[in-house]
């Protein structure tokens, strides 16, 4: 169980670029990294606009001194600091990750990153490479993977209690932006906009959390091919996809199918996996995150909650208050904090540790499918090989 004993020998040093006032996530990073006190806001480069951006910090109770105009000043003027910063968390629009999350490894610095890590998966491995030079931490926001539950349902597949694997249905397709919000909305019009965005919209936005699930969950199942089809059903939106299919084989002979959407009229979140087996099936629901449903074949369907006895140990690793009172999404977040912090600290003595958290091979994996979608999609939703 945690209980917000230290993890770490003193709270690492963390700055953020983005995430200030009108930030989507901004607020949620800050959260799950304080909780715990395995990190300390010490500095930030909040706001594109100077001015905005230090007077968001001092309410945060950033130095004023270390509230700085941009990323680059950030970076070279902490380093000057016997006290300067040892991380940064970077929640700025998707065109921008790559060149910070770059200069940052060049700066010595850990990075935790909103996804995706870049554009390309040419990108990504450069970063992958620069870090492993470096020997720095990247960790990639994938934050629904911090509920407990996906650690049940990681260990109850390892242990074959759904036997072989056949099928993994995946889908994260909301309602909320069914009509063009982004003309009245600037935190969601960047989202659309290829120059901001990238090359995908949902398949990036949202498909690749799911994704990440599965990896999570099935971590030796590769893809090997995969058809894709998508959408601008709000036509302002094209060439980025609202809406999109996606269906993949496996290395194993199991298959795969991941619908994401933002045009899913009335759907509050609609984020699911289901893990078919040949003897059972897992699935969960993140509008109820903390239960996971597991059917066995001819017998009745069992609802496993979380924070009970009977689950792995594990999965009660993560737990933060006895099962019946409901987590969210801040302790799922805080939970991948706690790993990325626990993983800095290995990695500044020279050592590796034992635990899973989204790392820069997940930023890679999340570019690298979304550049296979794309590319199916655009030469007429044709199979292709996972390249």
């Amino acid at each position: 169980m945690i209980n917000g004993e230290k993890k770490v020998a003193e709270p690492i040093r963390w700055a953020m670029v983005g995430g200030g006032r009108g930030s989507q996530i901004g607020y949620i990073h800050r959260s799950a990294a304080l909780r715990d006190h395995n990190f300390q806001l010490v500095a930030g480069a909040f706001d594109i606009d100077p001015v905005r951006g230090k007077e968001f910090g001092i309410n945060l109770h950033v130095d004023p001194e270390r509230c700085y105009p941009d990323y680059k000043t950030l970076f070279e003027e902490e380093a000057k600091r016997e006290d300067g910063i040892e991380a940064v968390s970077i929640a700025t629009p998707n065109g921008t990750h790559y060149e910070i999350c770059k200069a940052a490894l060049h700066s010595g610095l850990h990075v935790v990153c909103e996804k995706p890590l870049c554009f390309t998966t040419e990108e990504a491995k450069e970063l992958e490479a620069l870090a492993k030079e470096k020997n720095r931490v990247v960790g990639i926001t994938y934050g629904y993977s911090g509920h407990q539950v996906i650690e049940q349902a990681r260990q109850m597949i390892a242990n074959g209690e759904l036997g072989d694997i056949r099928i993994v249905n995946m889908q994260f397709a909301h309602g909320f932006h069914s009509e063009a919000v982004e003309t009245a909305n600037a935190s969601t019009k960047w989202r659309v906009d290829p120059k901001v965005a990238g090359p995908s919209y949902v398949l990036g936005d949202l498909g690749t959390h799911p994704l990440f699930l599965s990896e999570v969950m099935l971590p030796d199942l590769k893809i090997k091919k995969l058809l894709c089809t998508r959408q601008s059903f709000v036509k302002s939106r094209a060439p980025l996809e609202d809406n999109s299919y996606t269906i993949m084989e496996y290395d194993n002979g199991a298959v795969g199918t991941l619908w994401s959407s933002c045009v899913n009229a009335g759907s509050m979140h609609g984020q699911k996996i289901r893990v078919v087996g040949s003897k059972a099936s897992i699935e969960w629901w993140d509008e109820q995150p903390n239960q996971l449903r597991y059917e066995i074949q001819g017998k009745p369907a069992q609802i496993l909650e979380r924070g009970m006895d009977y689950l792995y140990p594990e999965a009660l690793a993560d737990d933060r208050i006895g099962g019946g009172h409901p987590e969210g999404l801040f302790e799922a977040w805080s939970n991948l904090y706690t790993r990325f912090a626990i993983a800095m600290e290995a990695s500044d003595r020279g050592e590796t540790i034992d635990v899973w958290y989204p790392g820069i091979e997940a930023g890679v994996e999340g570019v690298r499918w979304v550049e296979n979608c794309v590319r199916s999609a655009d030469n007429g939703a044709v199979w292709v090989e996972y390249q």
